[in-house]
């Protein structure tokens, strides 16, 4: 099985800063897709930004030039660095890792964290 665990949420004032990140572990055999999505109150849940396995990443147009992906494939790990945060950045912010992983044979999947609560204050 693949698991995923997140650290770094909180509350923190408009236009401070957070990071978020992400740690992969199991039976993974390789990782395409590495990214952050978002979800407040009554609301879908949207992509914030994703990294591709060639470092391609992408970008929620609401959060370009305040947020920045990265990853060590090596660690396989994910972080957010979230600056000038506003209160419309207040969600769950989970963490989805794409690839392939061994389960007797290669297999792809798709998990999600659990999720980790960012608040801004006003």
């Amino acid at each position: 099985q693949v698991q995923l665990v997140e650290s770094g949420g909180g509350l923190v004032q408009a236009g401070g800063s957070l990071r978020l990140s992400c740690v992969v572990s199991g039976s993974i055999r390789s990782i395409n897709t590495m990214g952050w999505y978002r979800q407040a109150p009554g609301k879908q849940r949207d992509l914030v930004a994703s990294c591709t396995s060639d470092g391609s990443t992408n970008y929620a147009d609401s959060v370009k030039g305040r947020f920045t992906i990265s990853r060590d494939s090596a660690k396989n790990t994910v972080d957010l660095q979230m600056n000038s945060l506003k209160p419309d950045d207040t969600a769950v912010y989970y963490c989805n890792v794409r690839g392939t992983k061994y389960v007797g044979l290669p297999l792809p999947f798709n998990s999600w964290g659990q999720g980790t609560q960012v608040t801004v204050s006003s």
